[in-house]
Formats: structure tokens, sequence, C-alpha cells
């Protein structure tokens, strides 16, 4: 090897090793914050409390709260790792900055089909709403990109963007027409349809933990294939990728993770906007990086933000879905004015 072949593979492999230790310190800080989540609620615990209360000693008062806040952390960072993954896959597919699950719409329709199971067919196993919501987000996508495509230009990100807020707030109109005349579902509903990881347990975990490995799994298998997409199709076709495959097979990973995560936190917005931006920034834009880094950085944001949450409230606390949205949204207008969002 040459000299001027070595000077050009040296900054590559440079930033490879760079990208990892960052990875490395972005999954150290989501152990801190798990950490600091156990041990912060209503009651202060000290370490002797934690360490029983993770190894699952309920003898104190503060061991139980520790225990209590175990499957609480496990499940903030496993639906925000989904919900960052899933937006970062989204916005691959479409190519679309504003792309996420909430903003799209997928986790309004993946609410409204689990109450339209609740209050009309009177679904009562818990396995029933992890399929039932995965079913209703997917049907939601394919609606959304479908408007999003209709007239000149096909899908373009702002149709796109149009299209998902309009079935958001649609969406969300009708699942208050279905609970609010059920007295029954419409206390526990409502509540649901915030987003919150209160009330954990490890039975809920076990009821998502498949539907959430299967999307991770086809996500990070599609890392290649979004890299090719973000050529432009024609591009993606020449260089012998099928194009309509690749983006079949990334979407439904993603509408795997934003279903079971909505099945079991409820709606939380802004996780998939906030986390591919912010991870793009360090990361670039190679989605084989990317992709794992959006899973870190969208369990430390919702972990953080469960955190938040029982801190600026106590003795009570505010859900994780409220605290999302006020991050969130600043952080959406910052979005459309950089990107200046028109027709593409």
């Amino acid at each position: 090897m040459t000299v001027a072949e070595r000077q050009r593979v040296r900054p590559v492999s440079g930033r490879e090793g760079w990208r990892a230790a960052a990875l490395l310190a972005l999954a150290a800080a989501v152990v801190i914050l798990c950490l600091v989540s156990v041990a912060t609620g209503t009651r202060s615990v000290g370490w002797v409390d934690i360490r029983a209360g993770i190894g699952g000693a309920t003898e104190t008062i503060g061991q139980a709260a520790v225990a209590a806040r175990v499957p609480r952390t496990l499940l903030a960072a496993l639906v925000g790792a989904a919900l960052g993954l899933s937006g970062t896959i989204l916005q691959g597919v479409t190519r679309n900055p504003l792309a996420d699950p909430g903003i799209l719409g997928i986790n309004n329709g993946a609410g409204l089909a689990v109450v339209i199971g609740l209050a009309w067919f009177g679904m009562s196993a818990d396995s029933s709403f992890v399929w039932v919501a995965i079913l209703g987000a997917g049907m939601t996508a394919v609606f959304v990109y479908a408007i999003g495509s209709l007239g000149r230009g096909a899908a373009t990100p702002l149709k796109l963007a149009l299209a998902g807020a309009a079935t958001a707030v649609a969406f969300s109109s009708l699942t208050m027409a279905v609970v609010l005349p059920r007295s029954d579902i419409s206390g526990g509903a409502l509540g649901w349809q915030i987003g919150g990881v209160g009330g954990a347990t490890f039975e809920r975990i076990e009821l998502v933990l498949p539907f959430l490995l299967a999307g991770c799994v086809i996500g990070m298998l599609s890392a290649r294939k979004l890299n090719m997409l973000a050529l432009g199709d024609e591009v993606a076709a020449g260089l012998g990728e099928r194009v309509a495959l690749a983006r079949g097979m990334a979407a439904l990973g993603a509408v795997m993770l934003c279903g079971a995560a909505t099945a079991a936190c409820g709606p939380i917005a802004f996780v998939g906007l906030m986390v591919p931006h912010a991870g793009r920034l360090v990361f670039g834009v190679d989605h084989r990086w990317l992709l794992p880094c959006s899973a870190l950085a969208g369990a430390a944001l919702l972990i953080g933000a469960d955190v938040i949450g029982r801190l600026v409230a106590r003795p009570s606390e505010l859900d994780v879905g409220i605290v999302t949205a006020f991050l969130g949204a600043p952080f959406f207008i910052w979005i459309v004015r950089r990107h200046r969002v028109r027709e593409l």
C-alpha cells in the first residue's frame, strides 16, 4: 500500500473508532440514567436499598420503592429505544426530516385500534392489545402514505407530513368519540392516551418484548438498504437494490416497533423526531451507525424524561408523554425552520 493510500485509509478507520467510542459513551449514559431512575421518586433511597431493590428485595419501604421502579425504568428504556429506532427508519424510508410515528399519525392509529377493540369487541386478553396495535399502526402507515402520494410529485416530505398530521388529529378525535360514551373504559383509556410508563410490570414487558426484538432485528438488518434508498430510488435500483422490497422491509420493522411501544405505554410523541436529528449531528448519515445510536439515544431520552416528570411535579408526577411533548414541540419548530419545509 502506498503512502497516499494509507493517508486515505487512516481518516476512515479513525472516524470508525471515534463512532464506536461515542456509542460506548452513549451506552454508559443509559446505564447511569437507569441508576438515577431507580433512585429517584417521592421517597429518597440509599445505595443499600438500591442494590437490594434491584435484586428484588422488598423488606423495607425503600427497597420496595426501588423494586417498583426497576420495571418502569426497563420499560422506558425499551420503548424509548423502539421509538427512536422507528423514527430513524421512517425518516430513511420516506426521506422526510419530519417523519415520526407521532407526526405521521401511526401512534394515533395504533391507539385508535386498541380503543375500538376495547369498546366494540370486548378485547380483554393482554396479548391482543399488541397484535391490534401493530395492525392499527400498519394500516395507518399505508393510509398516510397513500394519501401523501396523491396528486403531482408523489409522496413529497410536505405532503406526507400534512397527511400524517391530519390523520393524527382525525384519529385522536375518533378515539375520544369512541371512549367518552363508555364510562366503563373511559378513565383508563384516556389516561393511556397521554402516554406513560407508570405502573409498569415485568409481565407487560414480557408481553411486548418479542415484538420489540423482532422489530429491532428487522430495522438493524435494513441499515444497508436505508443507505441505498438515501441515494434515490433510481440510483438504488441501478445499483441492484429492490426498492419496493427494501422500503417495505424497513417499514415493517418501524411499524412493529411503534405498534408494540404504543400497546405498552400509549402514544408518546416526538421521541422518533428528536433522536434521529441529534444522532446525525454526531454519527452522520450512515444508518449502520445511526440506527444503534438512535436506539440508545431514544432509551436515554425517555428515561430522562420520566425522571424529569417525577422531579418537577413532586410529590405527584407528570406522565412521560407530557414531558416529551414539552421537549419536542420547540424542536419540531426548529426542524421546520431549518429545513424550510416546502414541496420537494
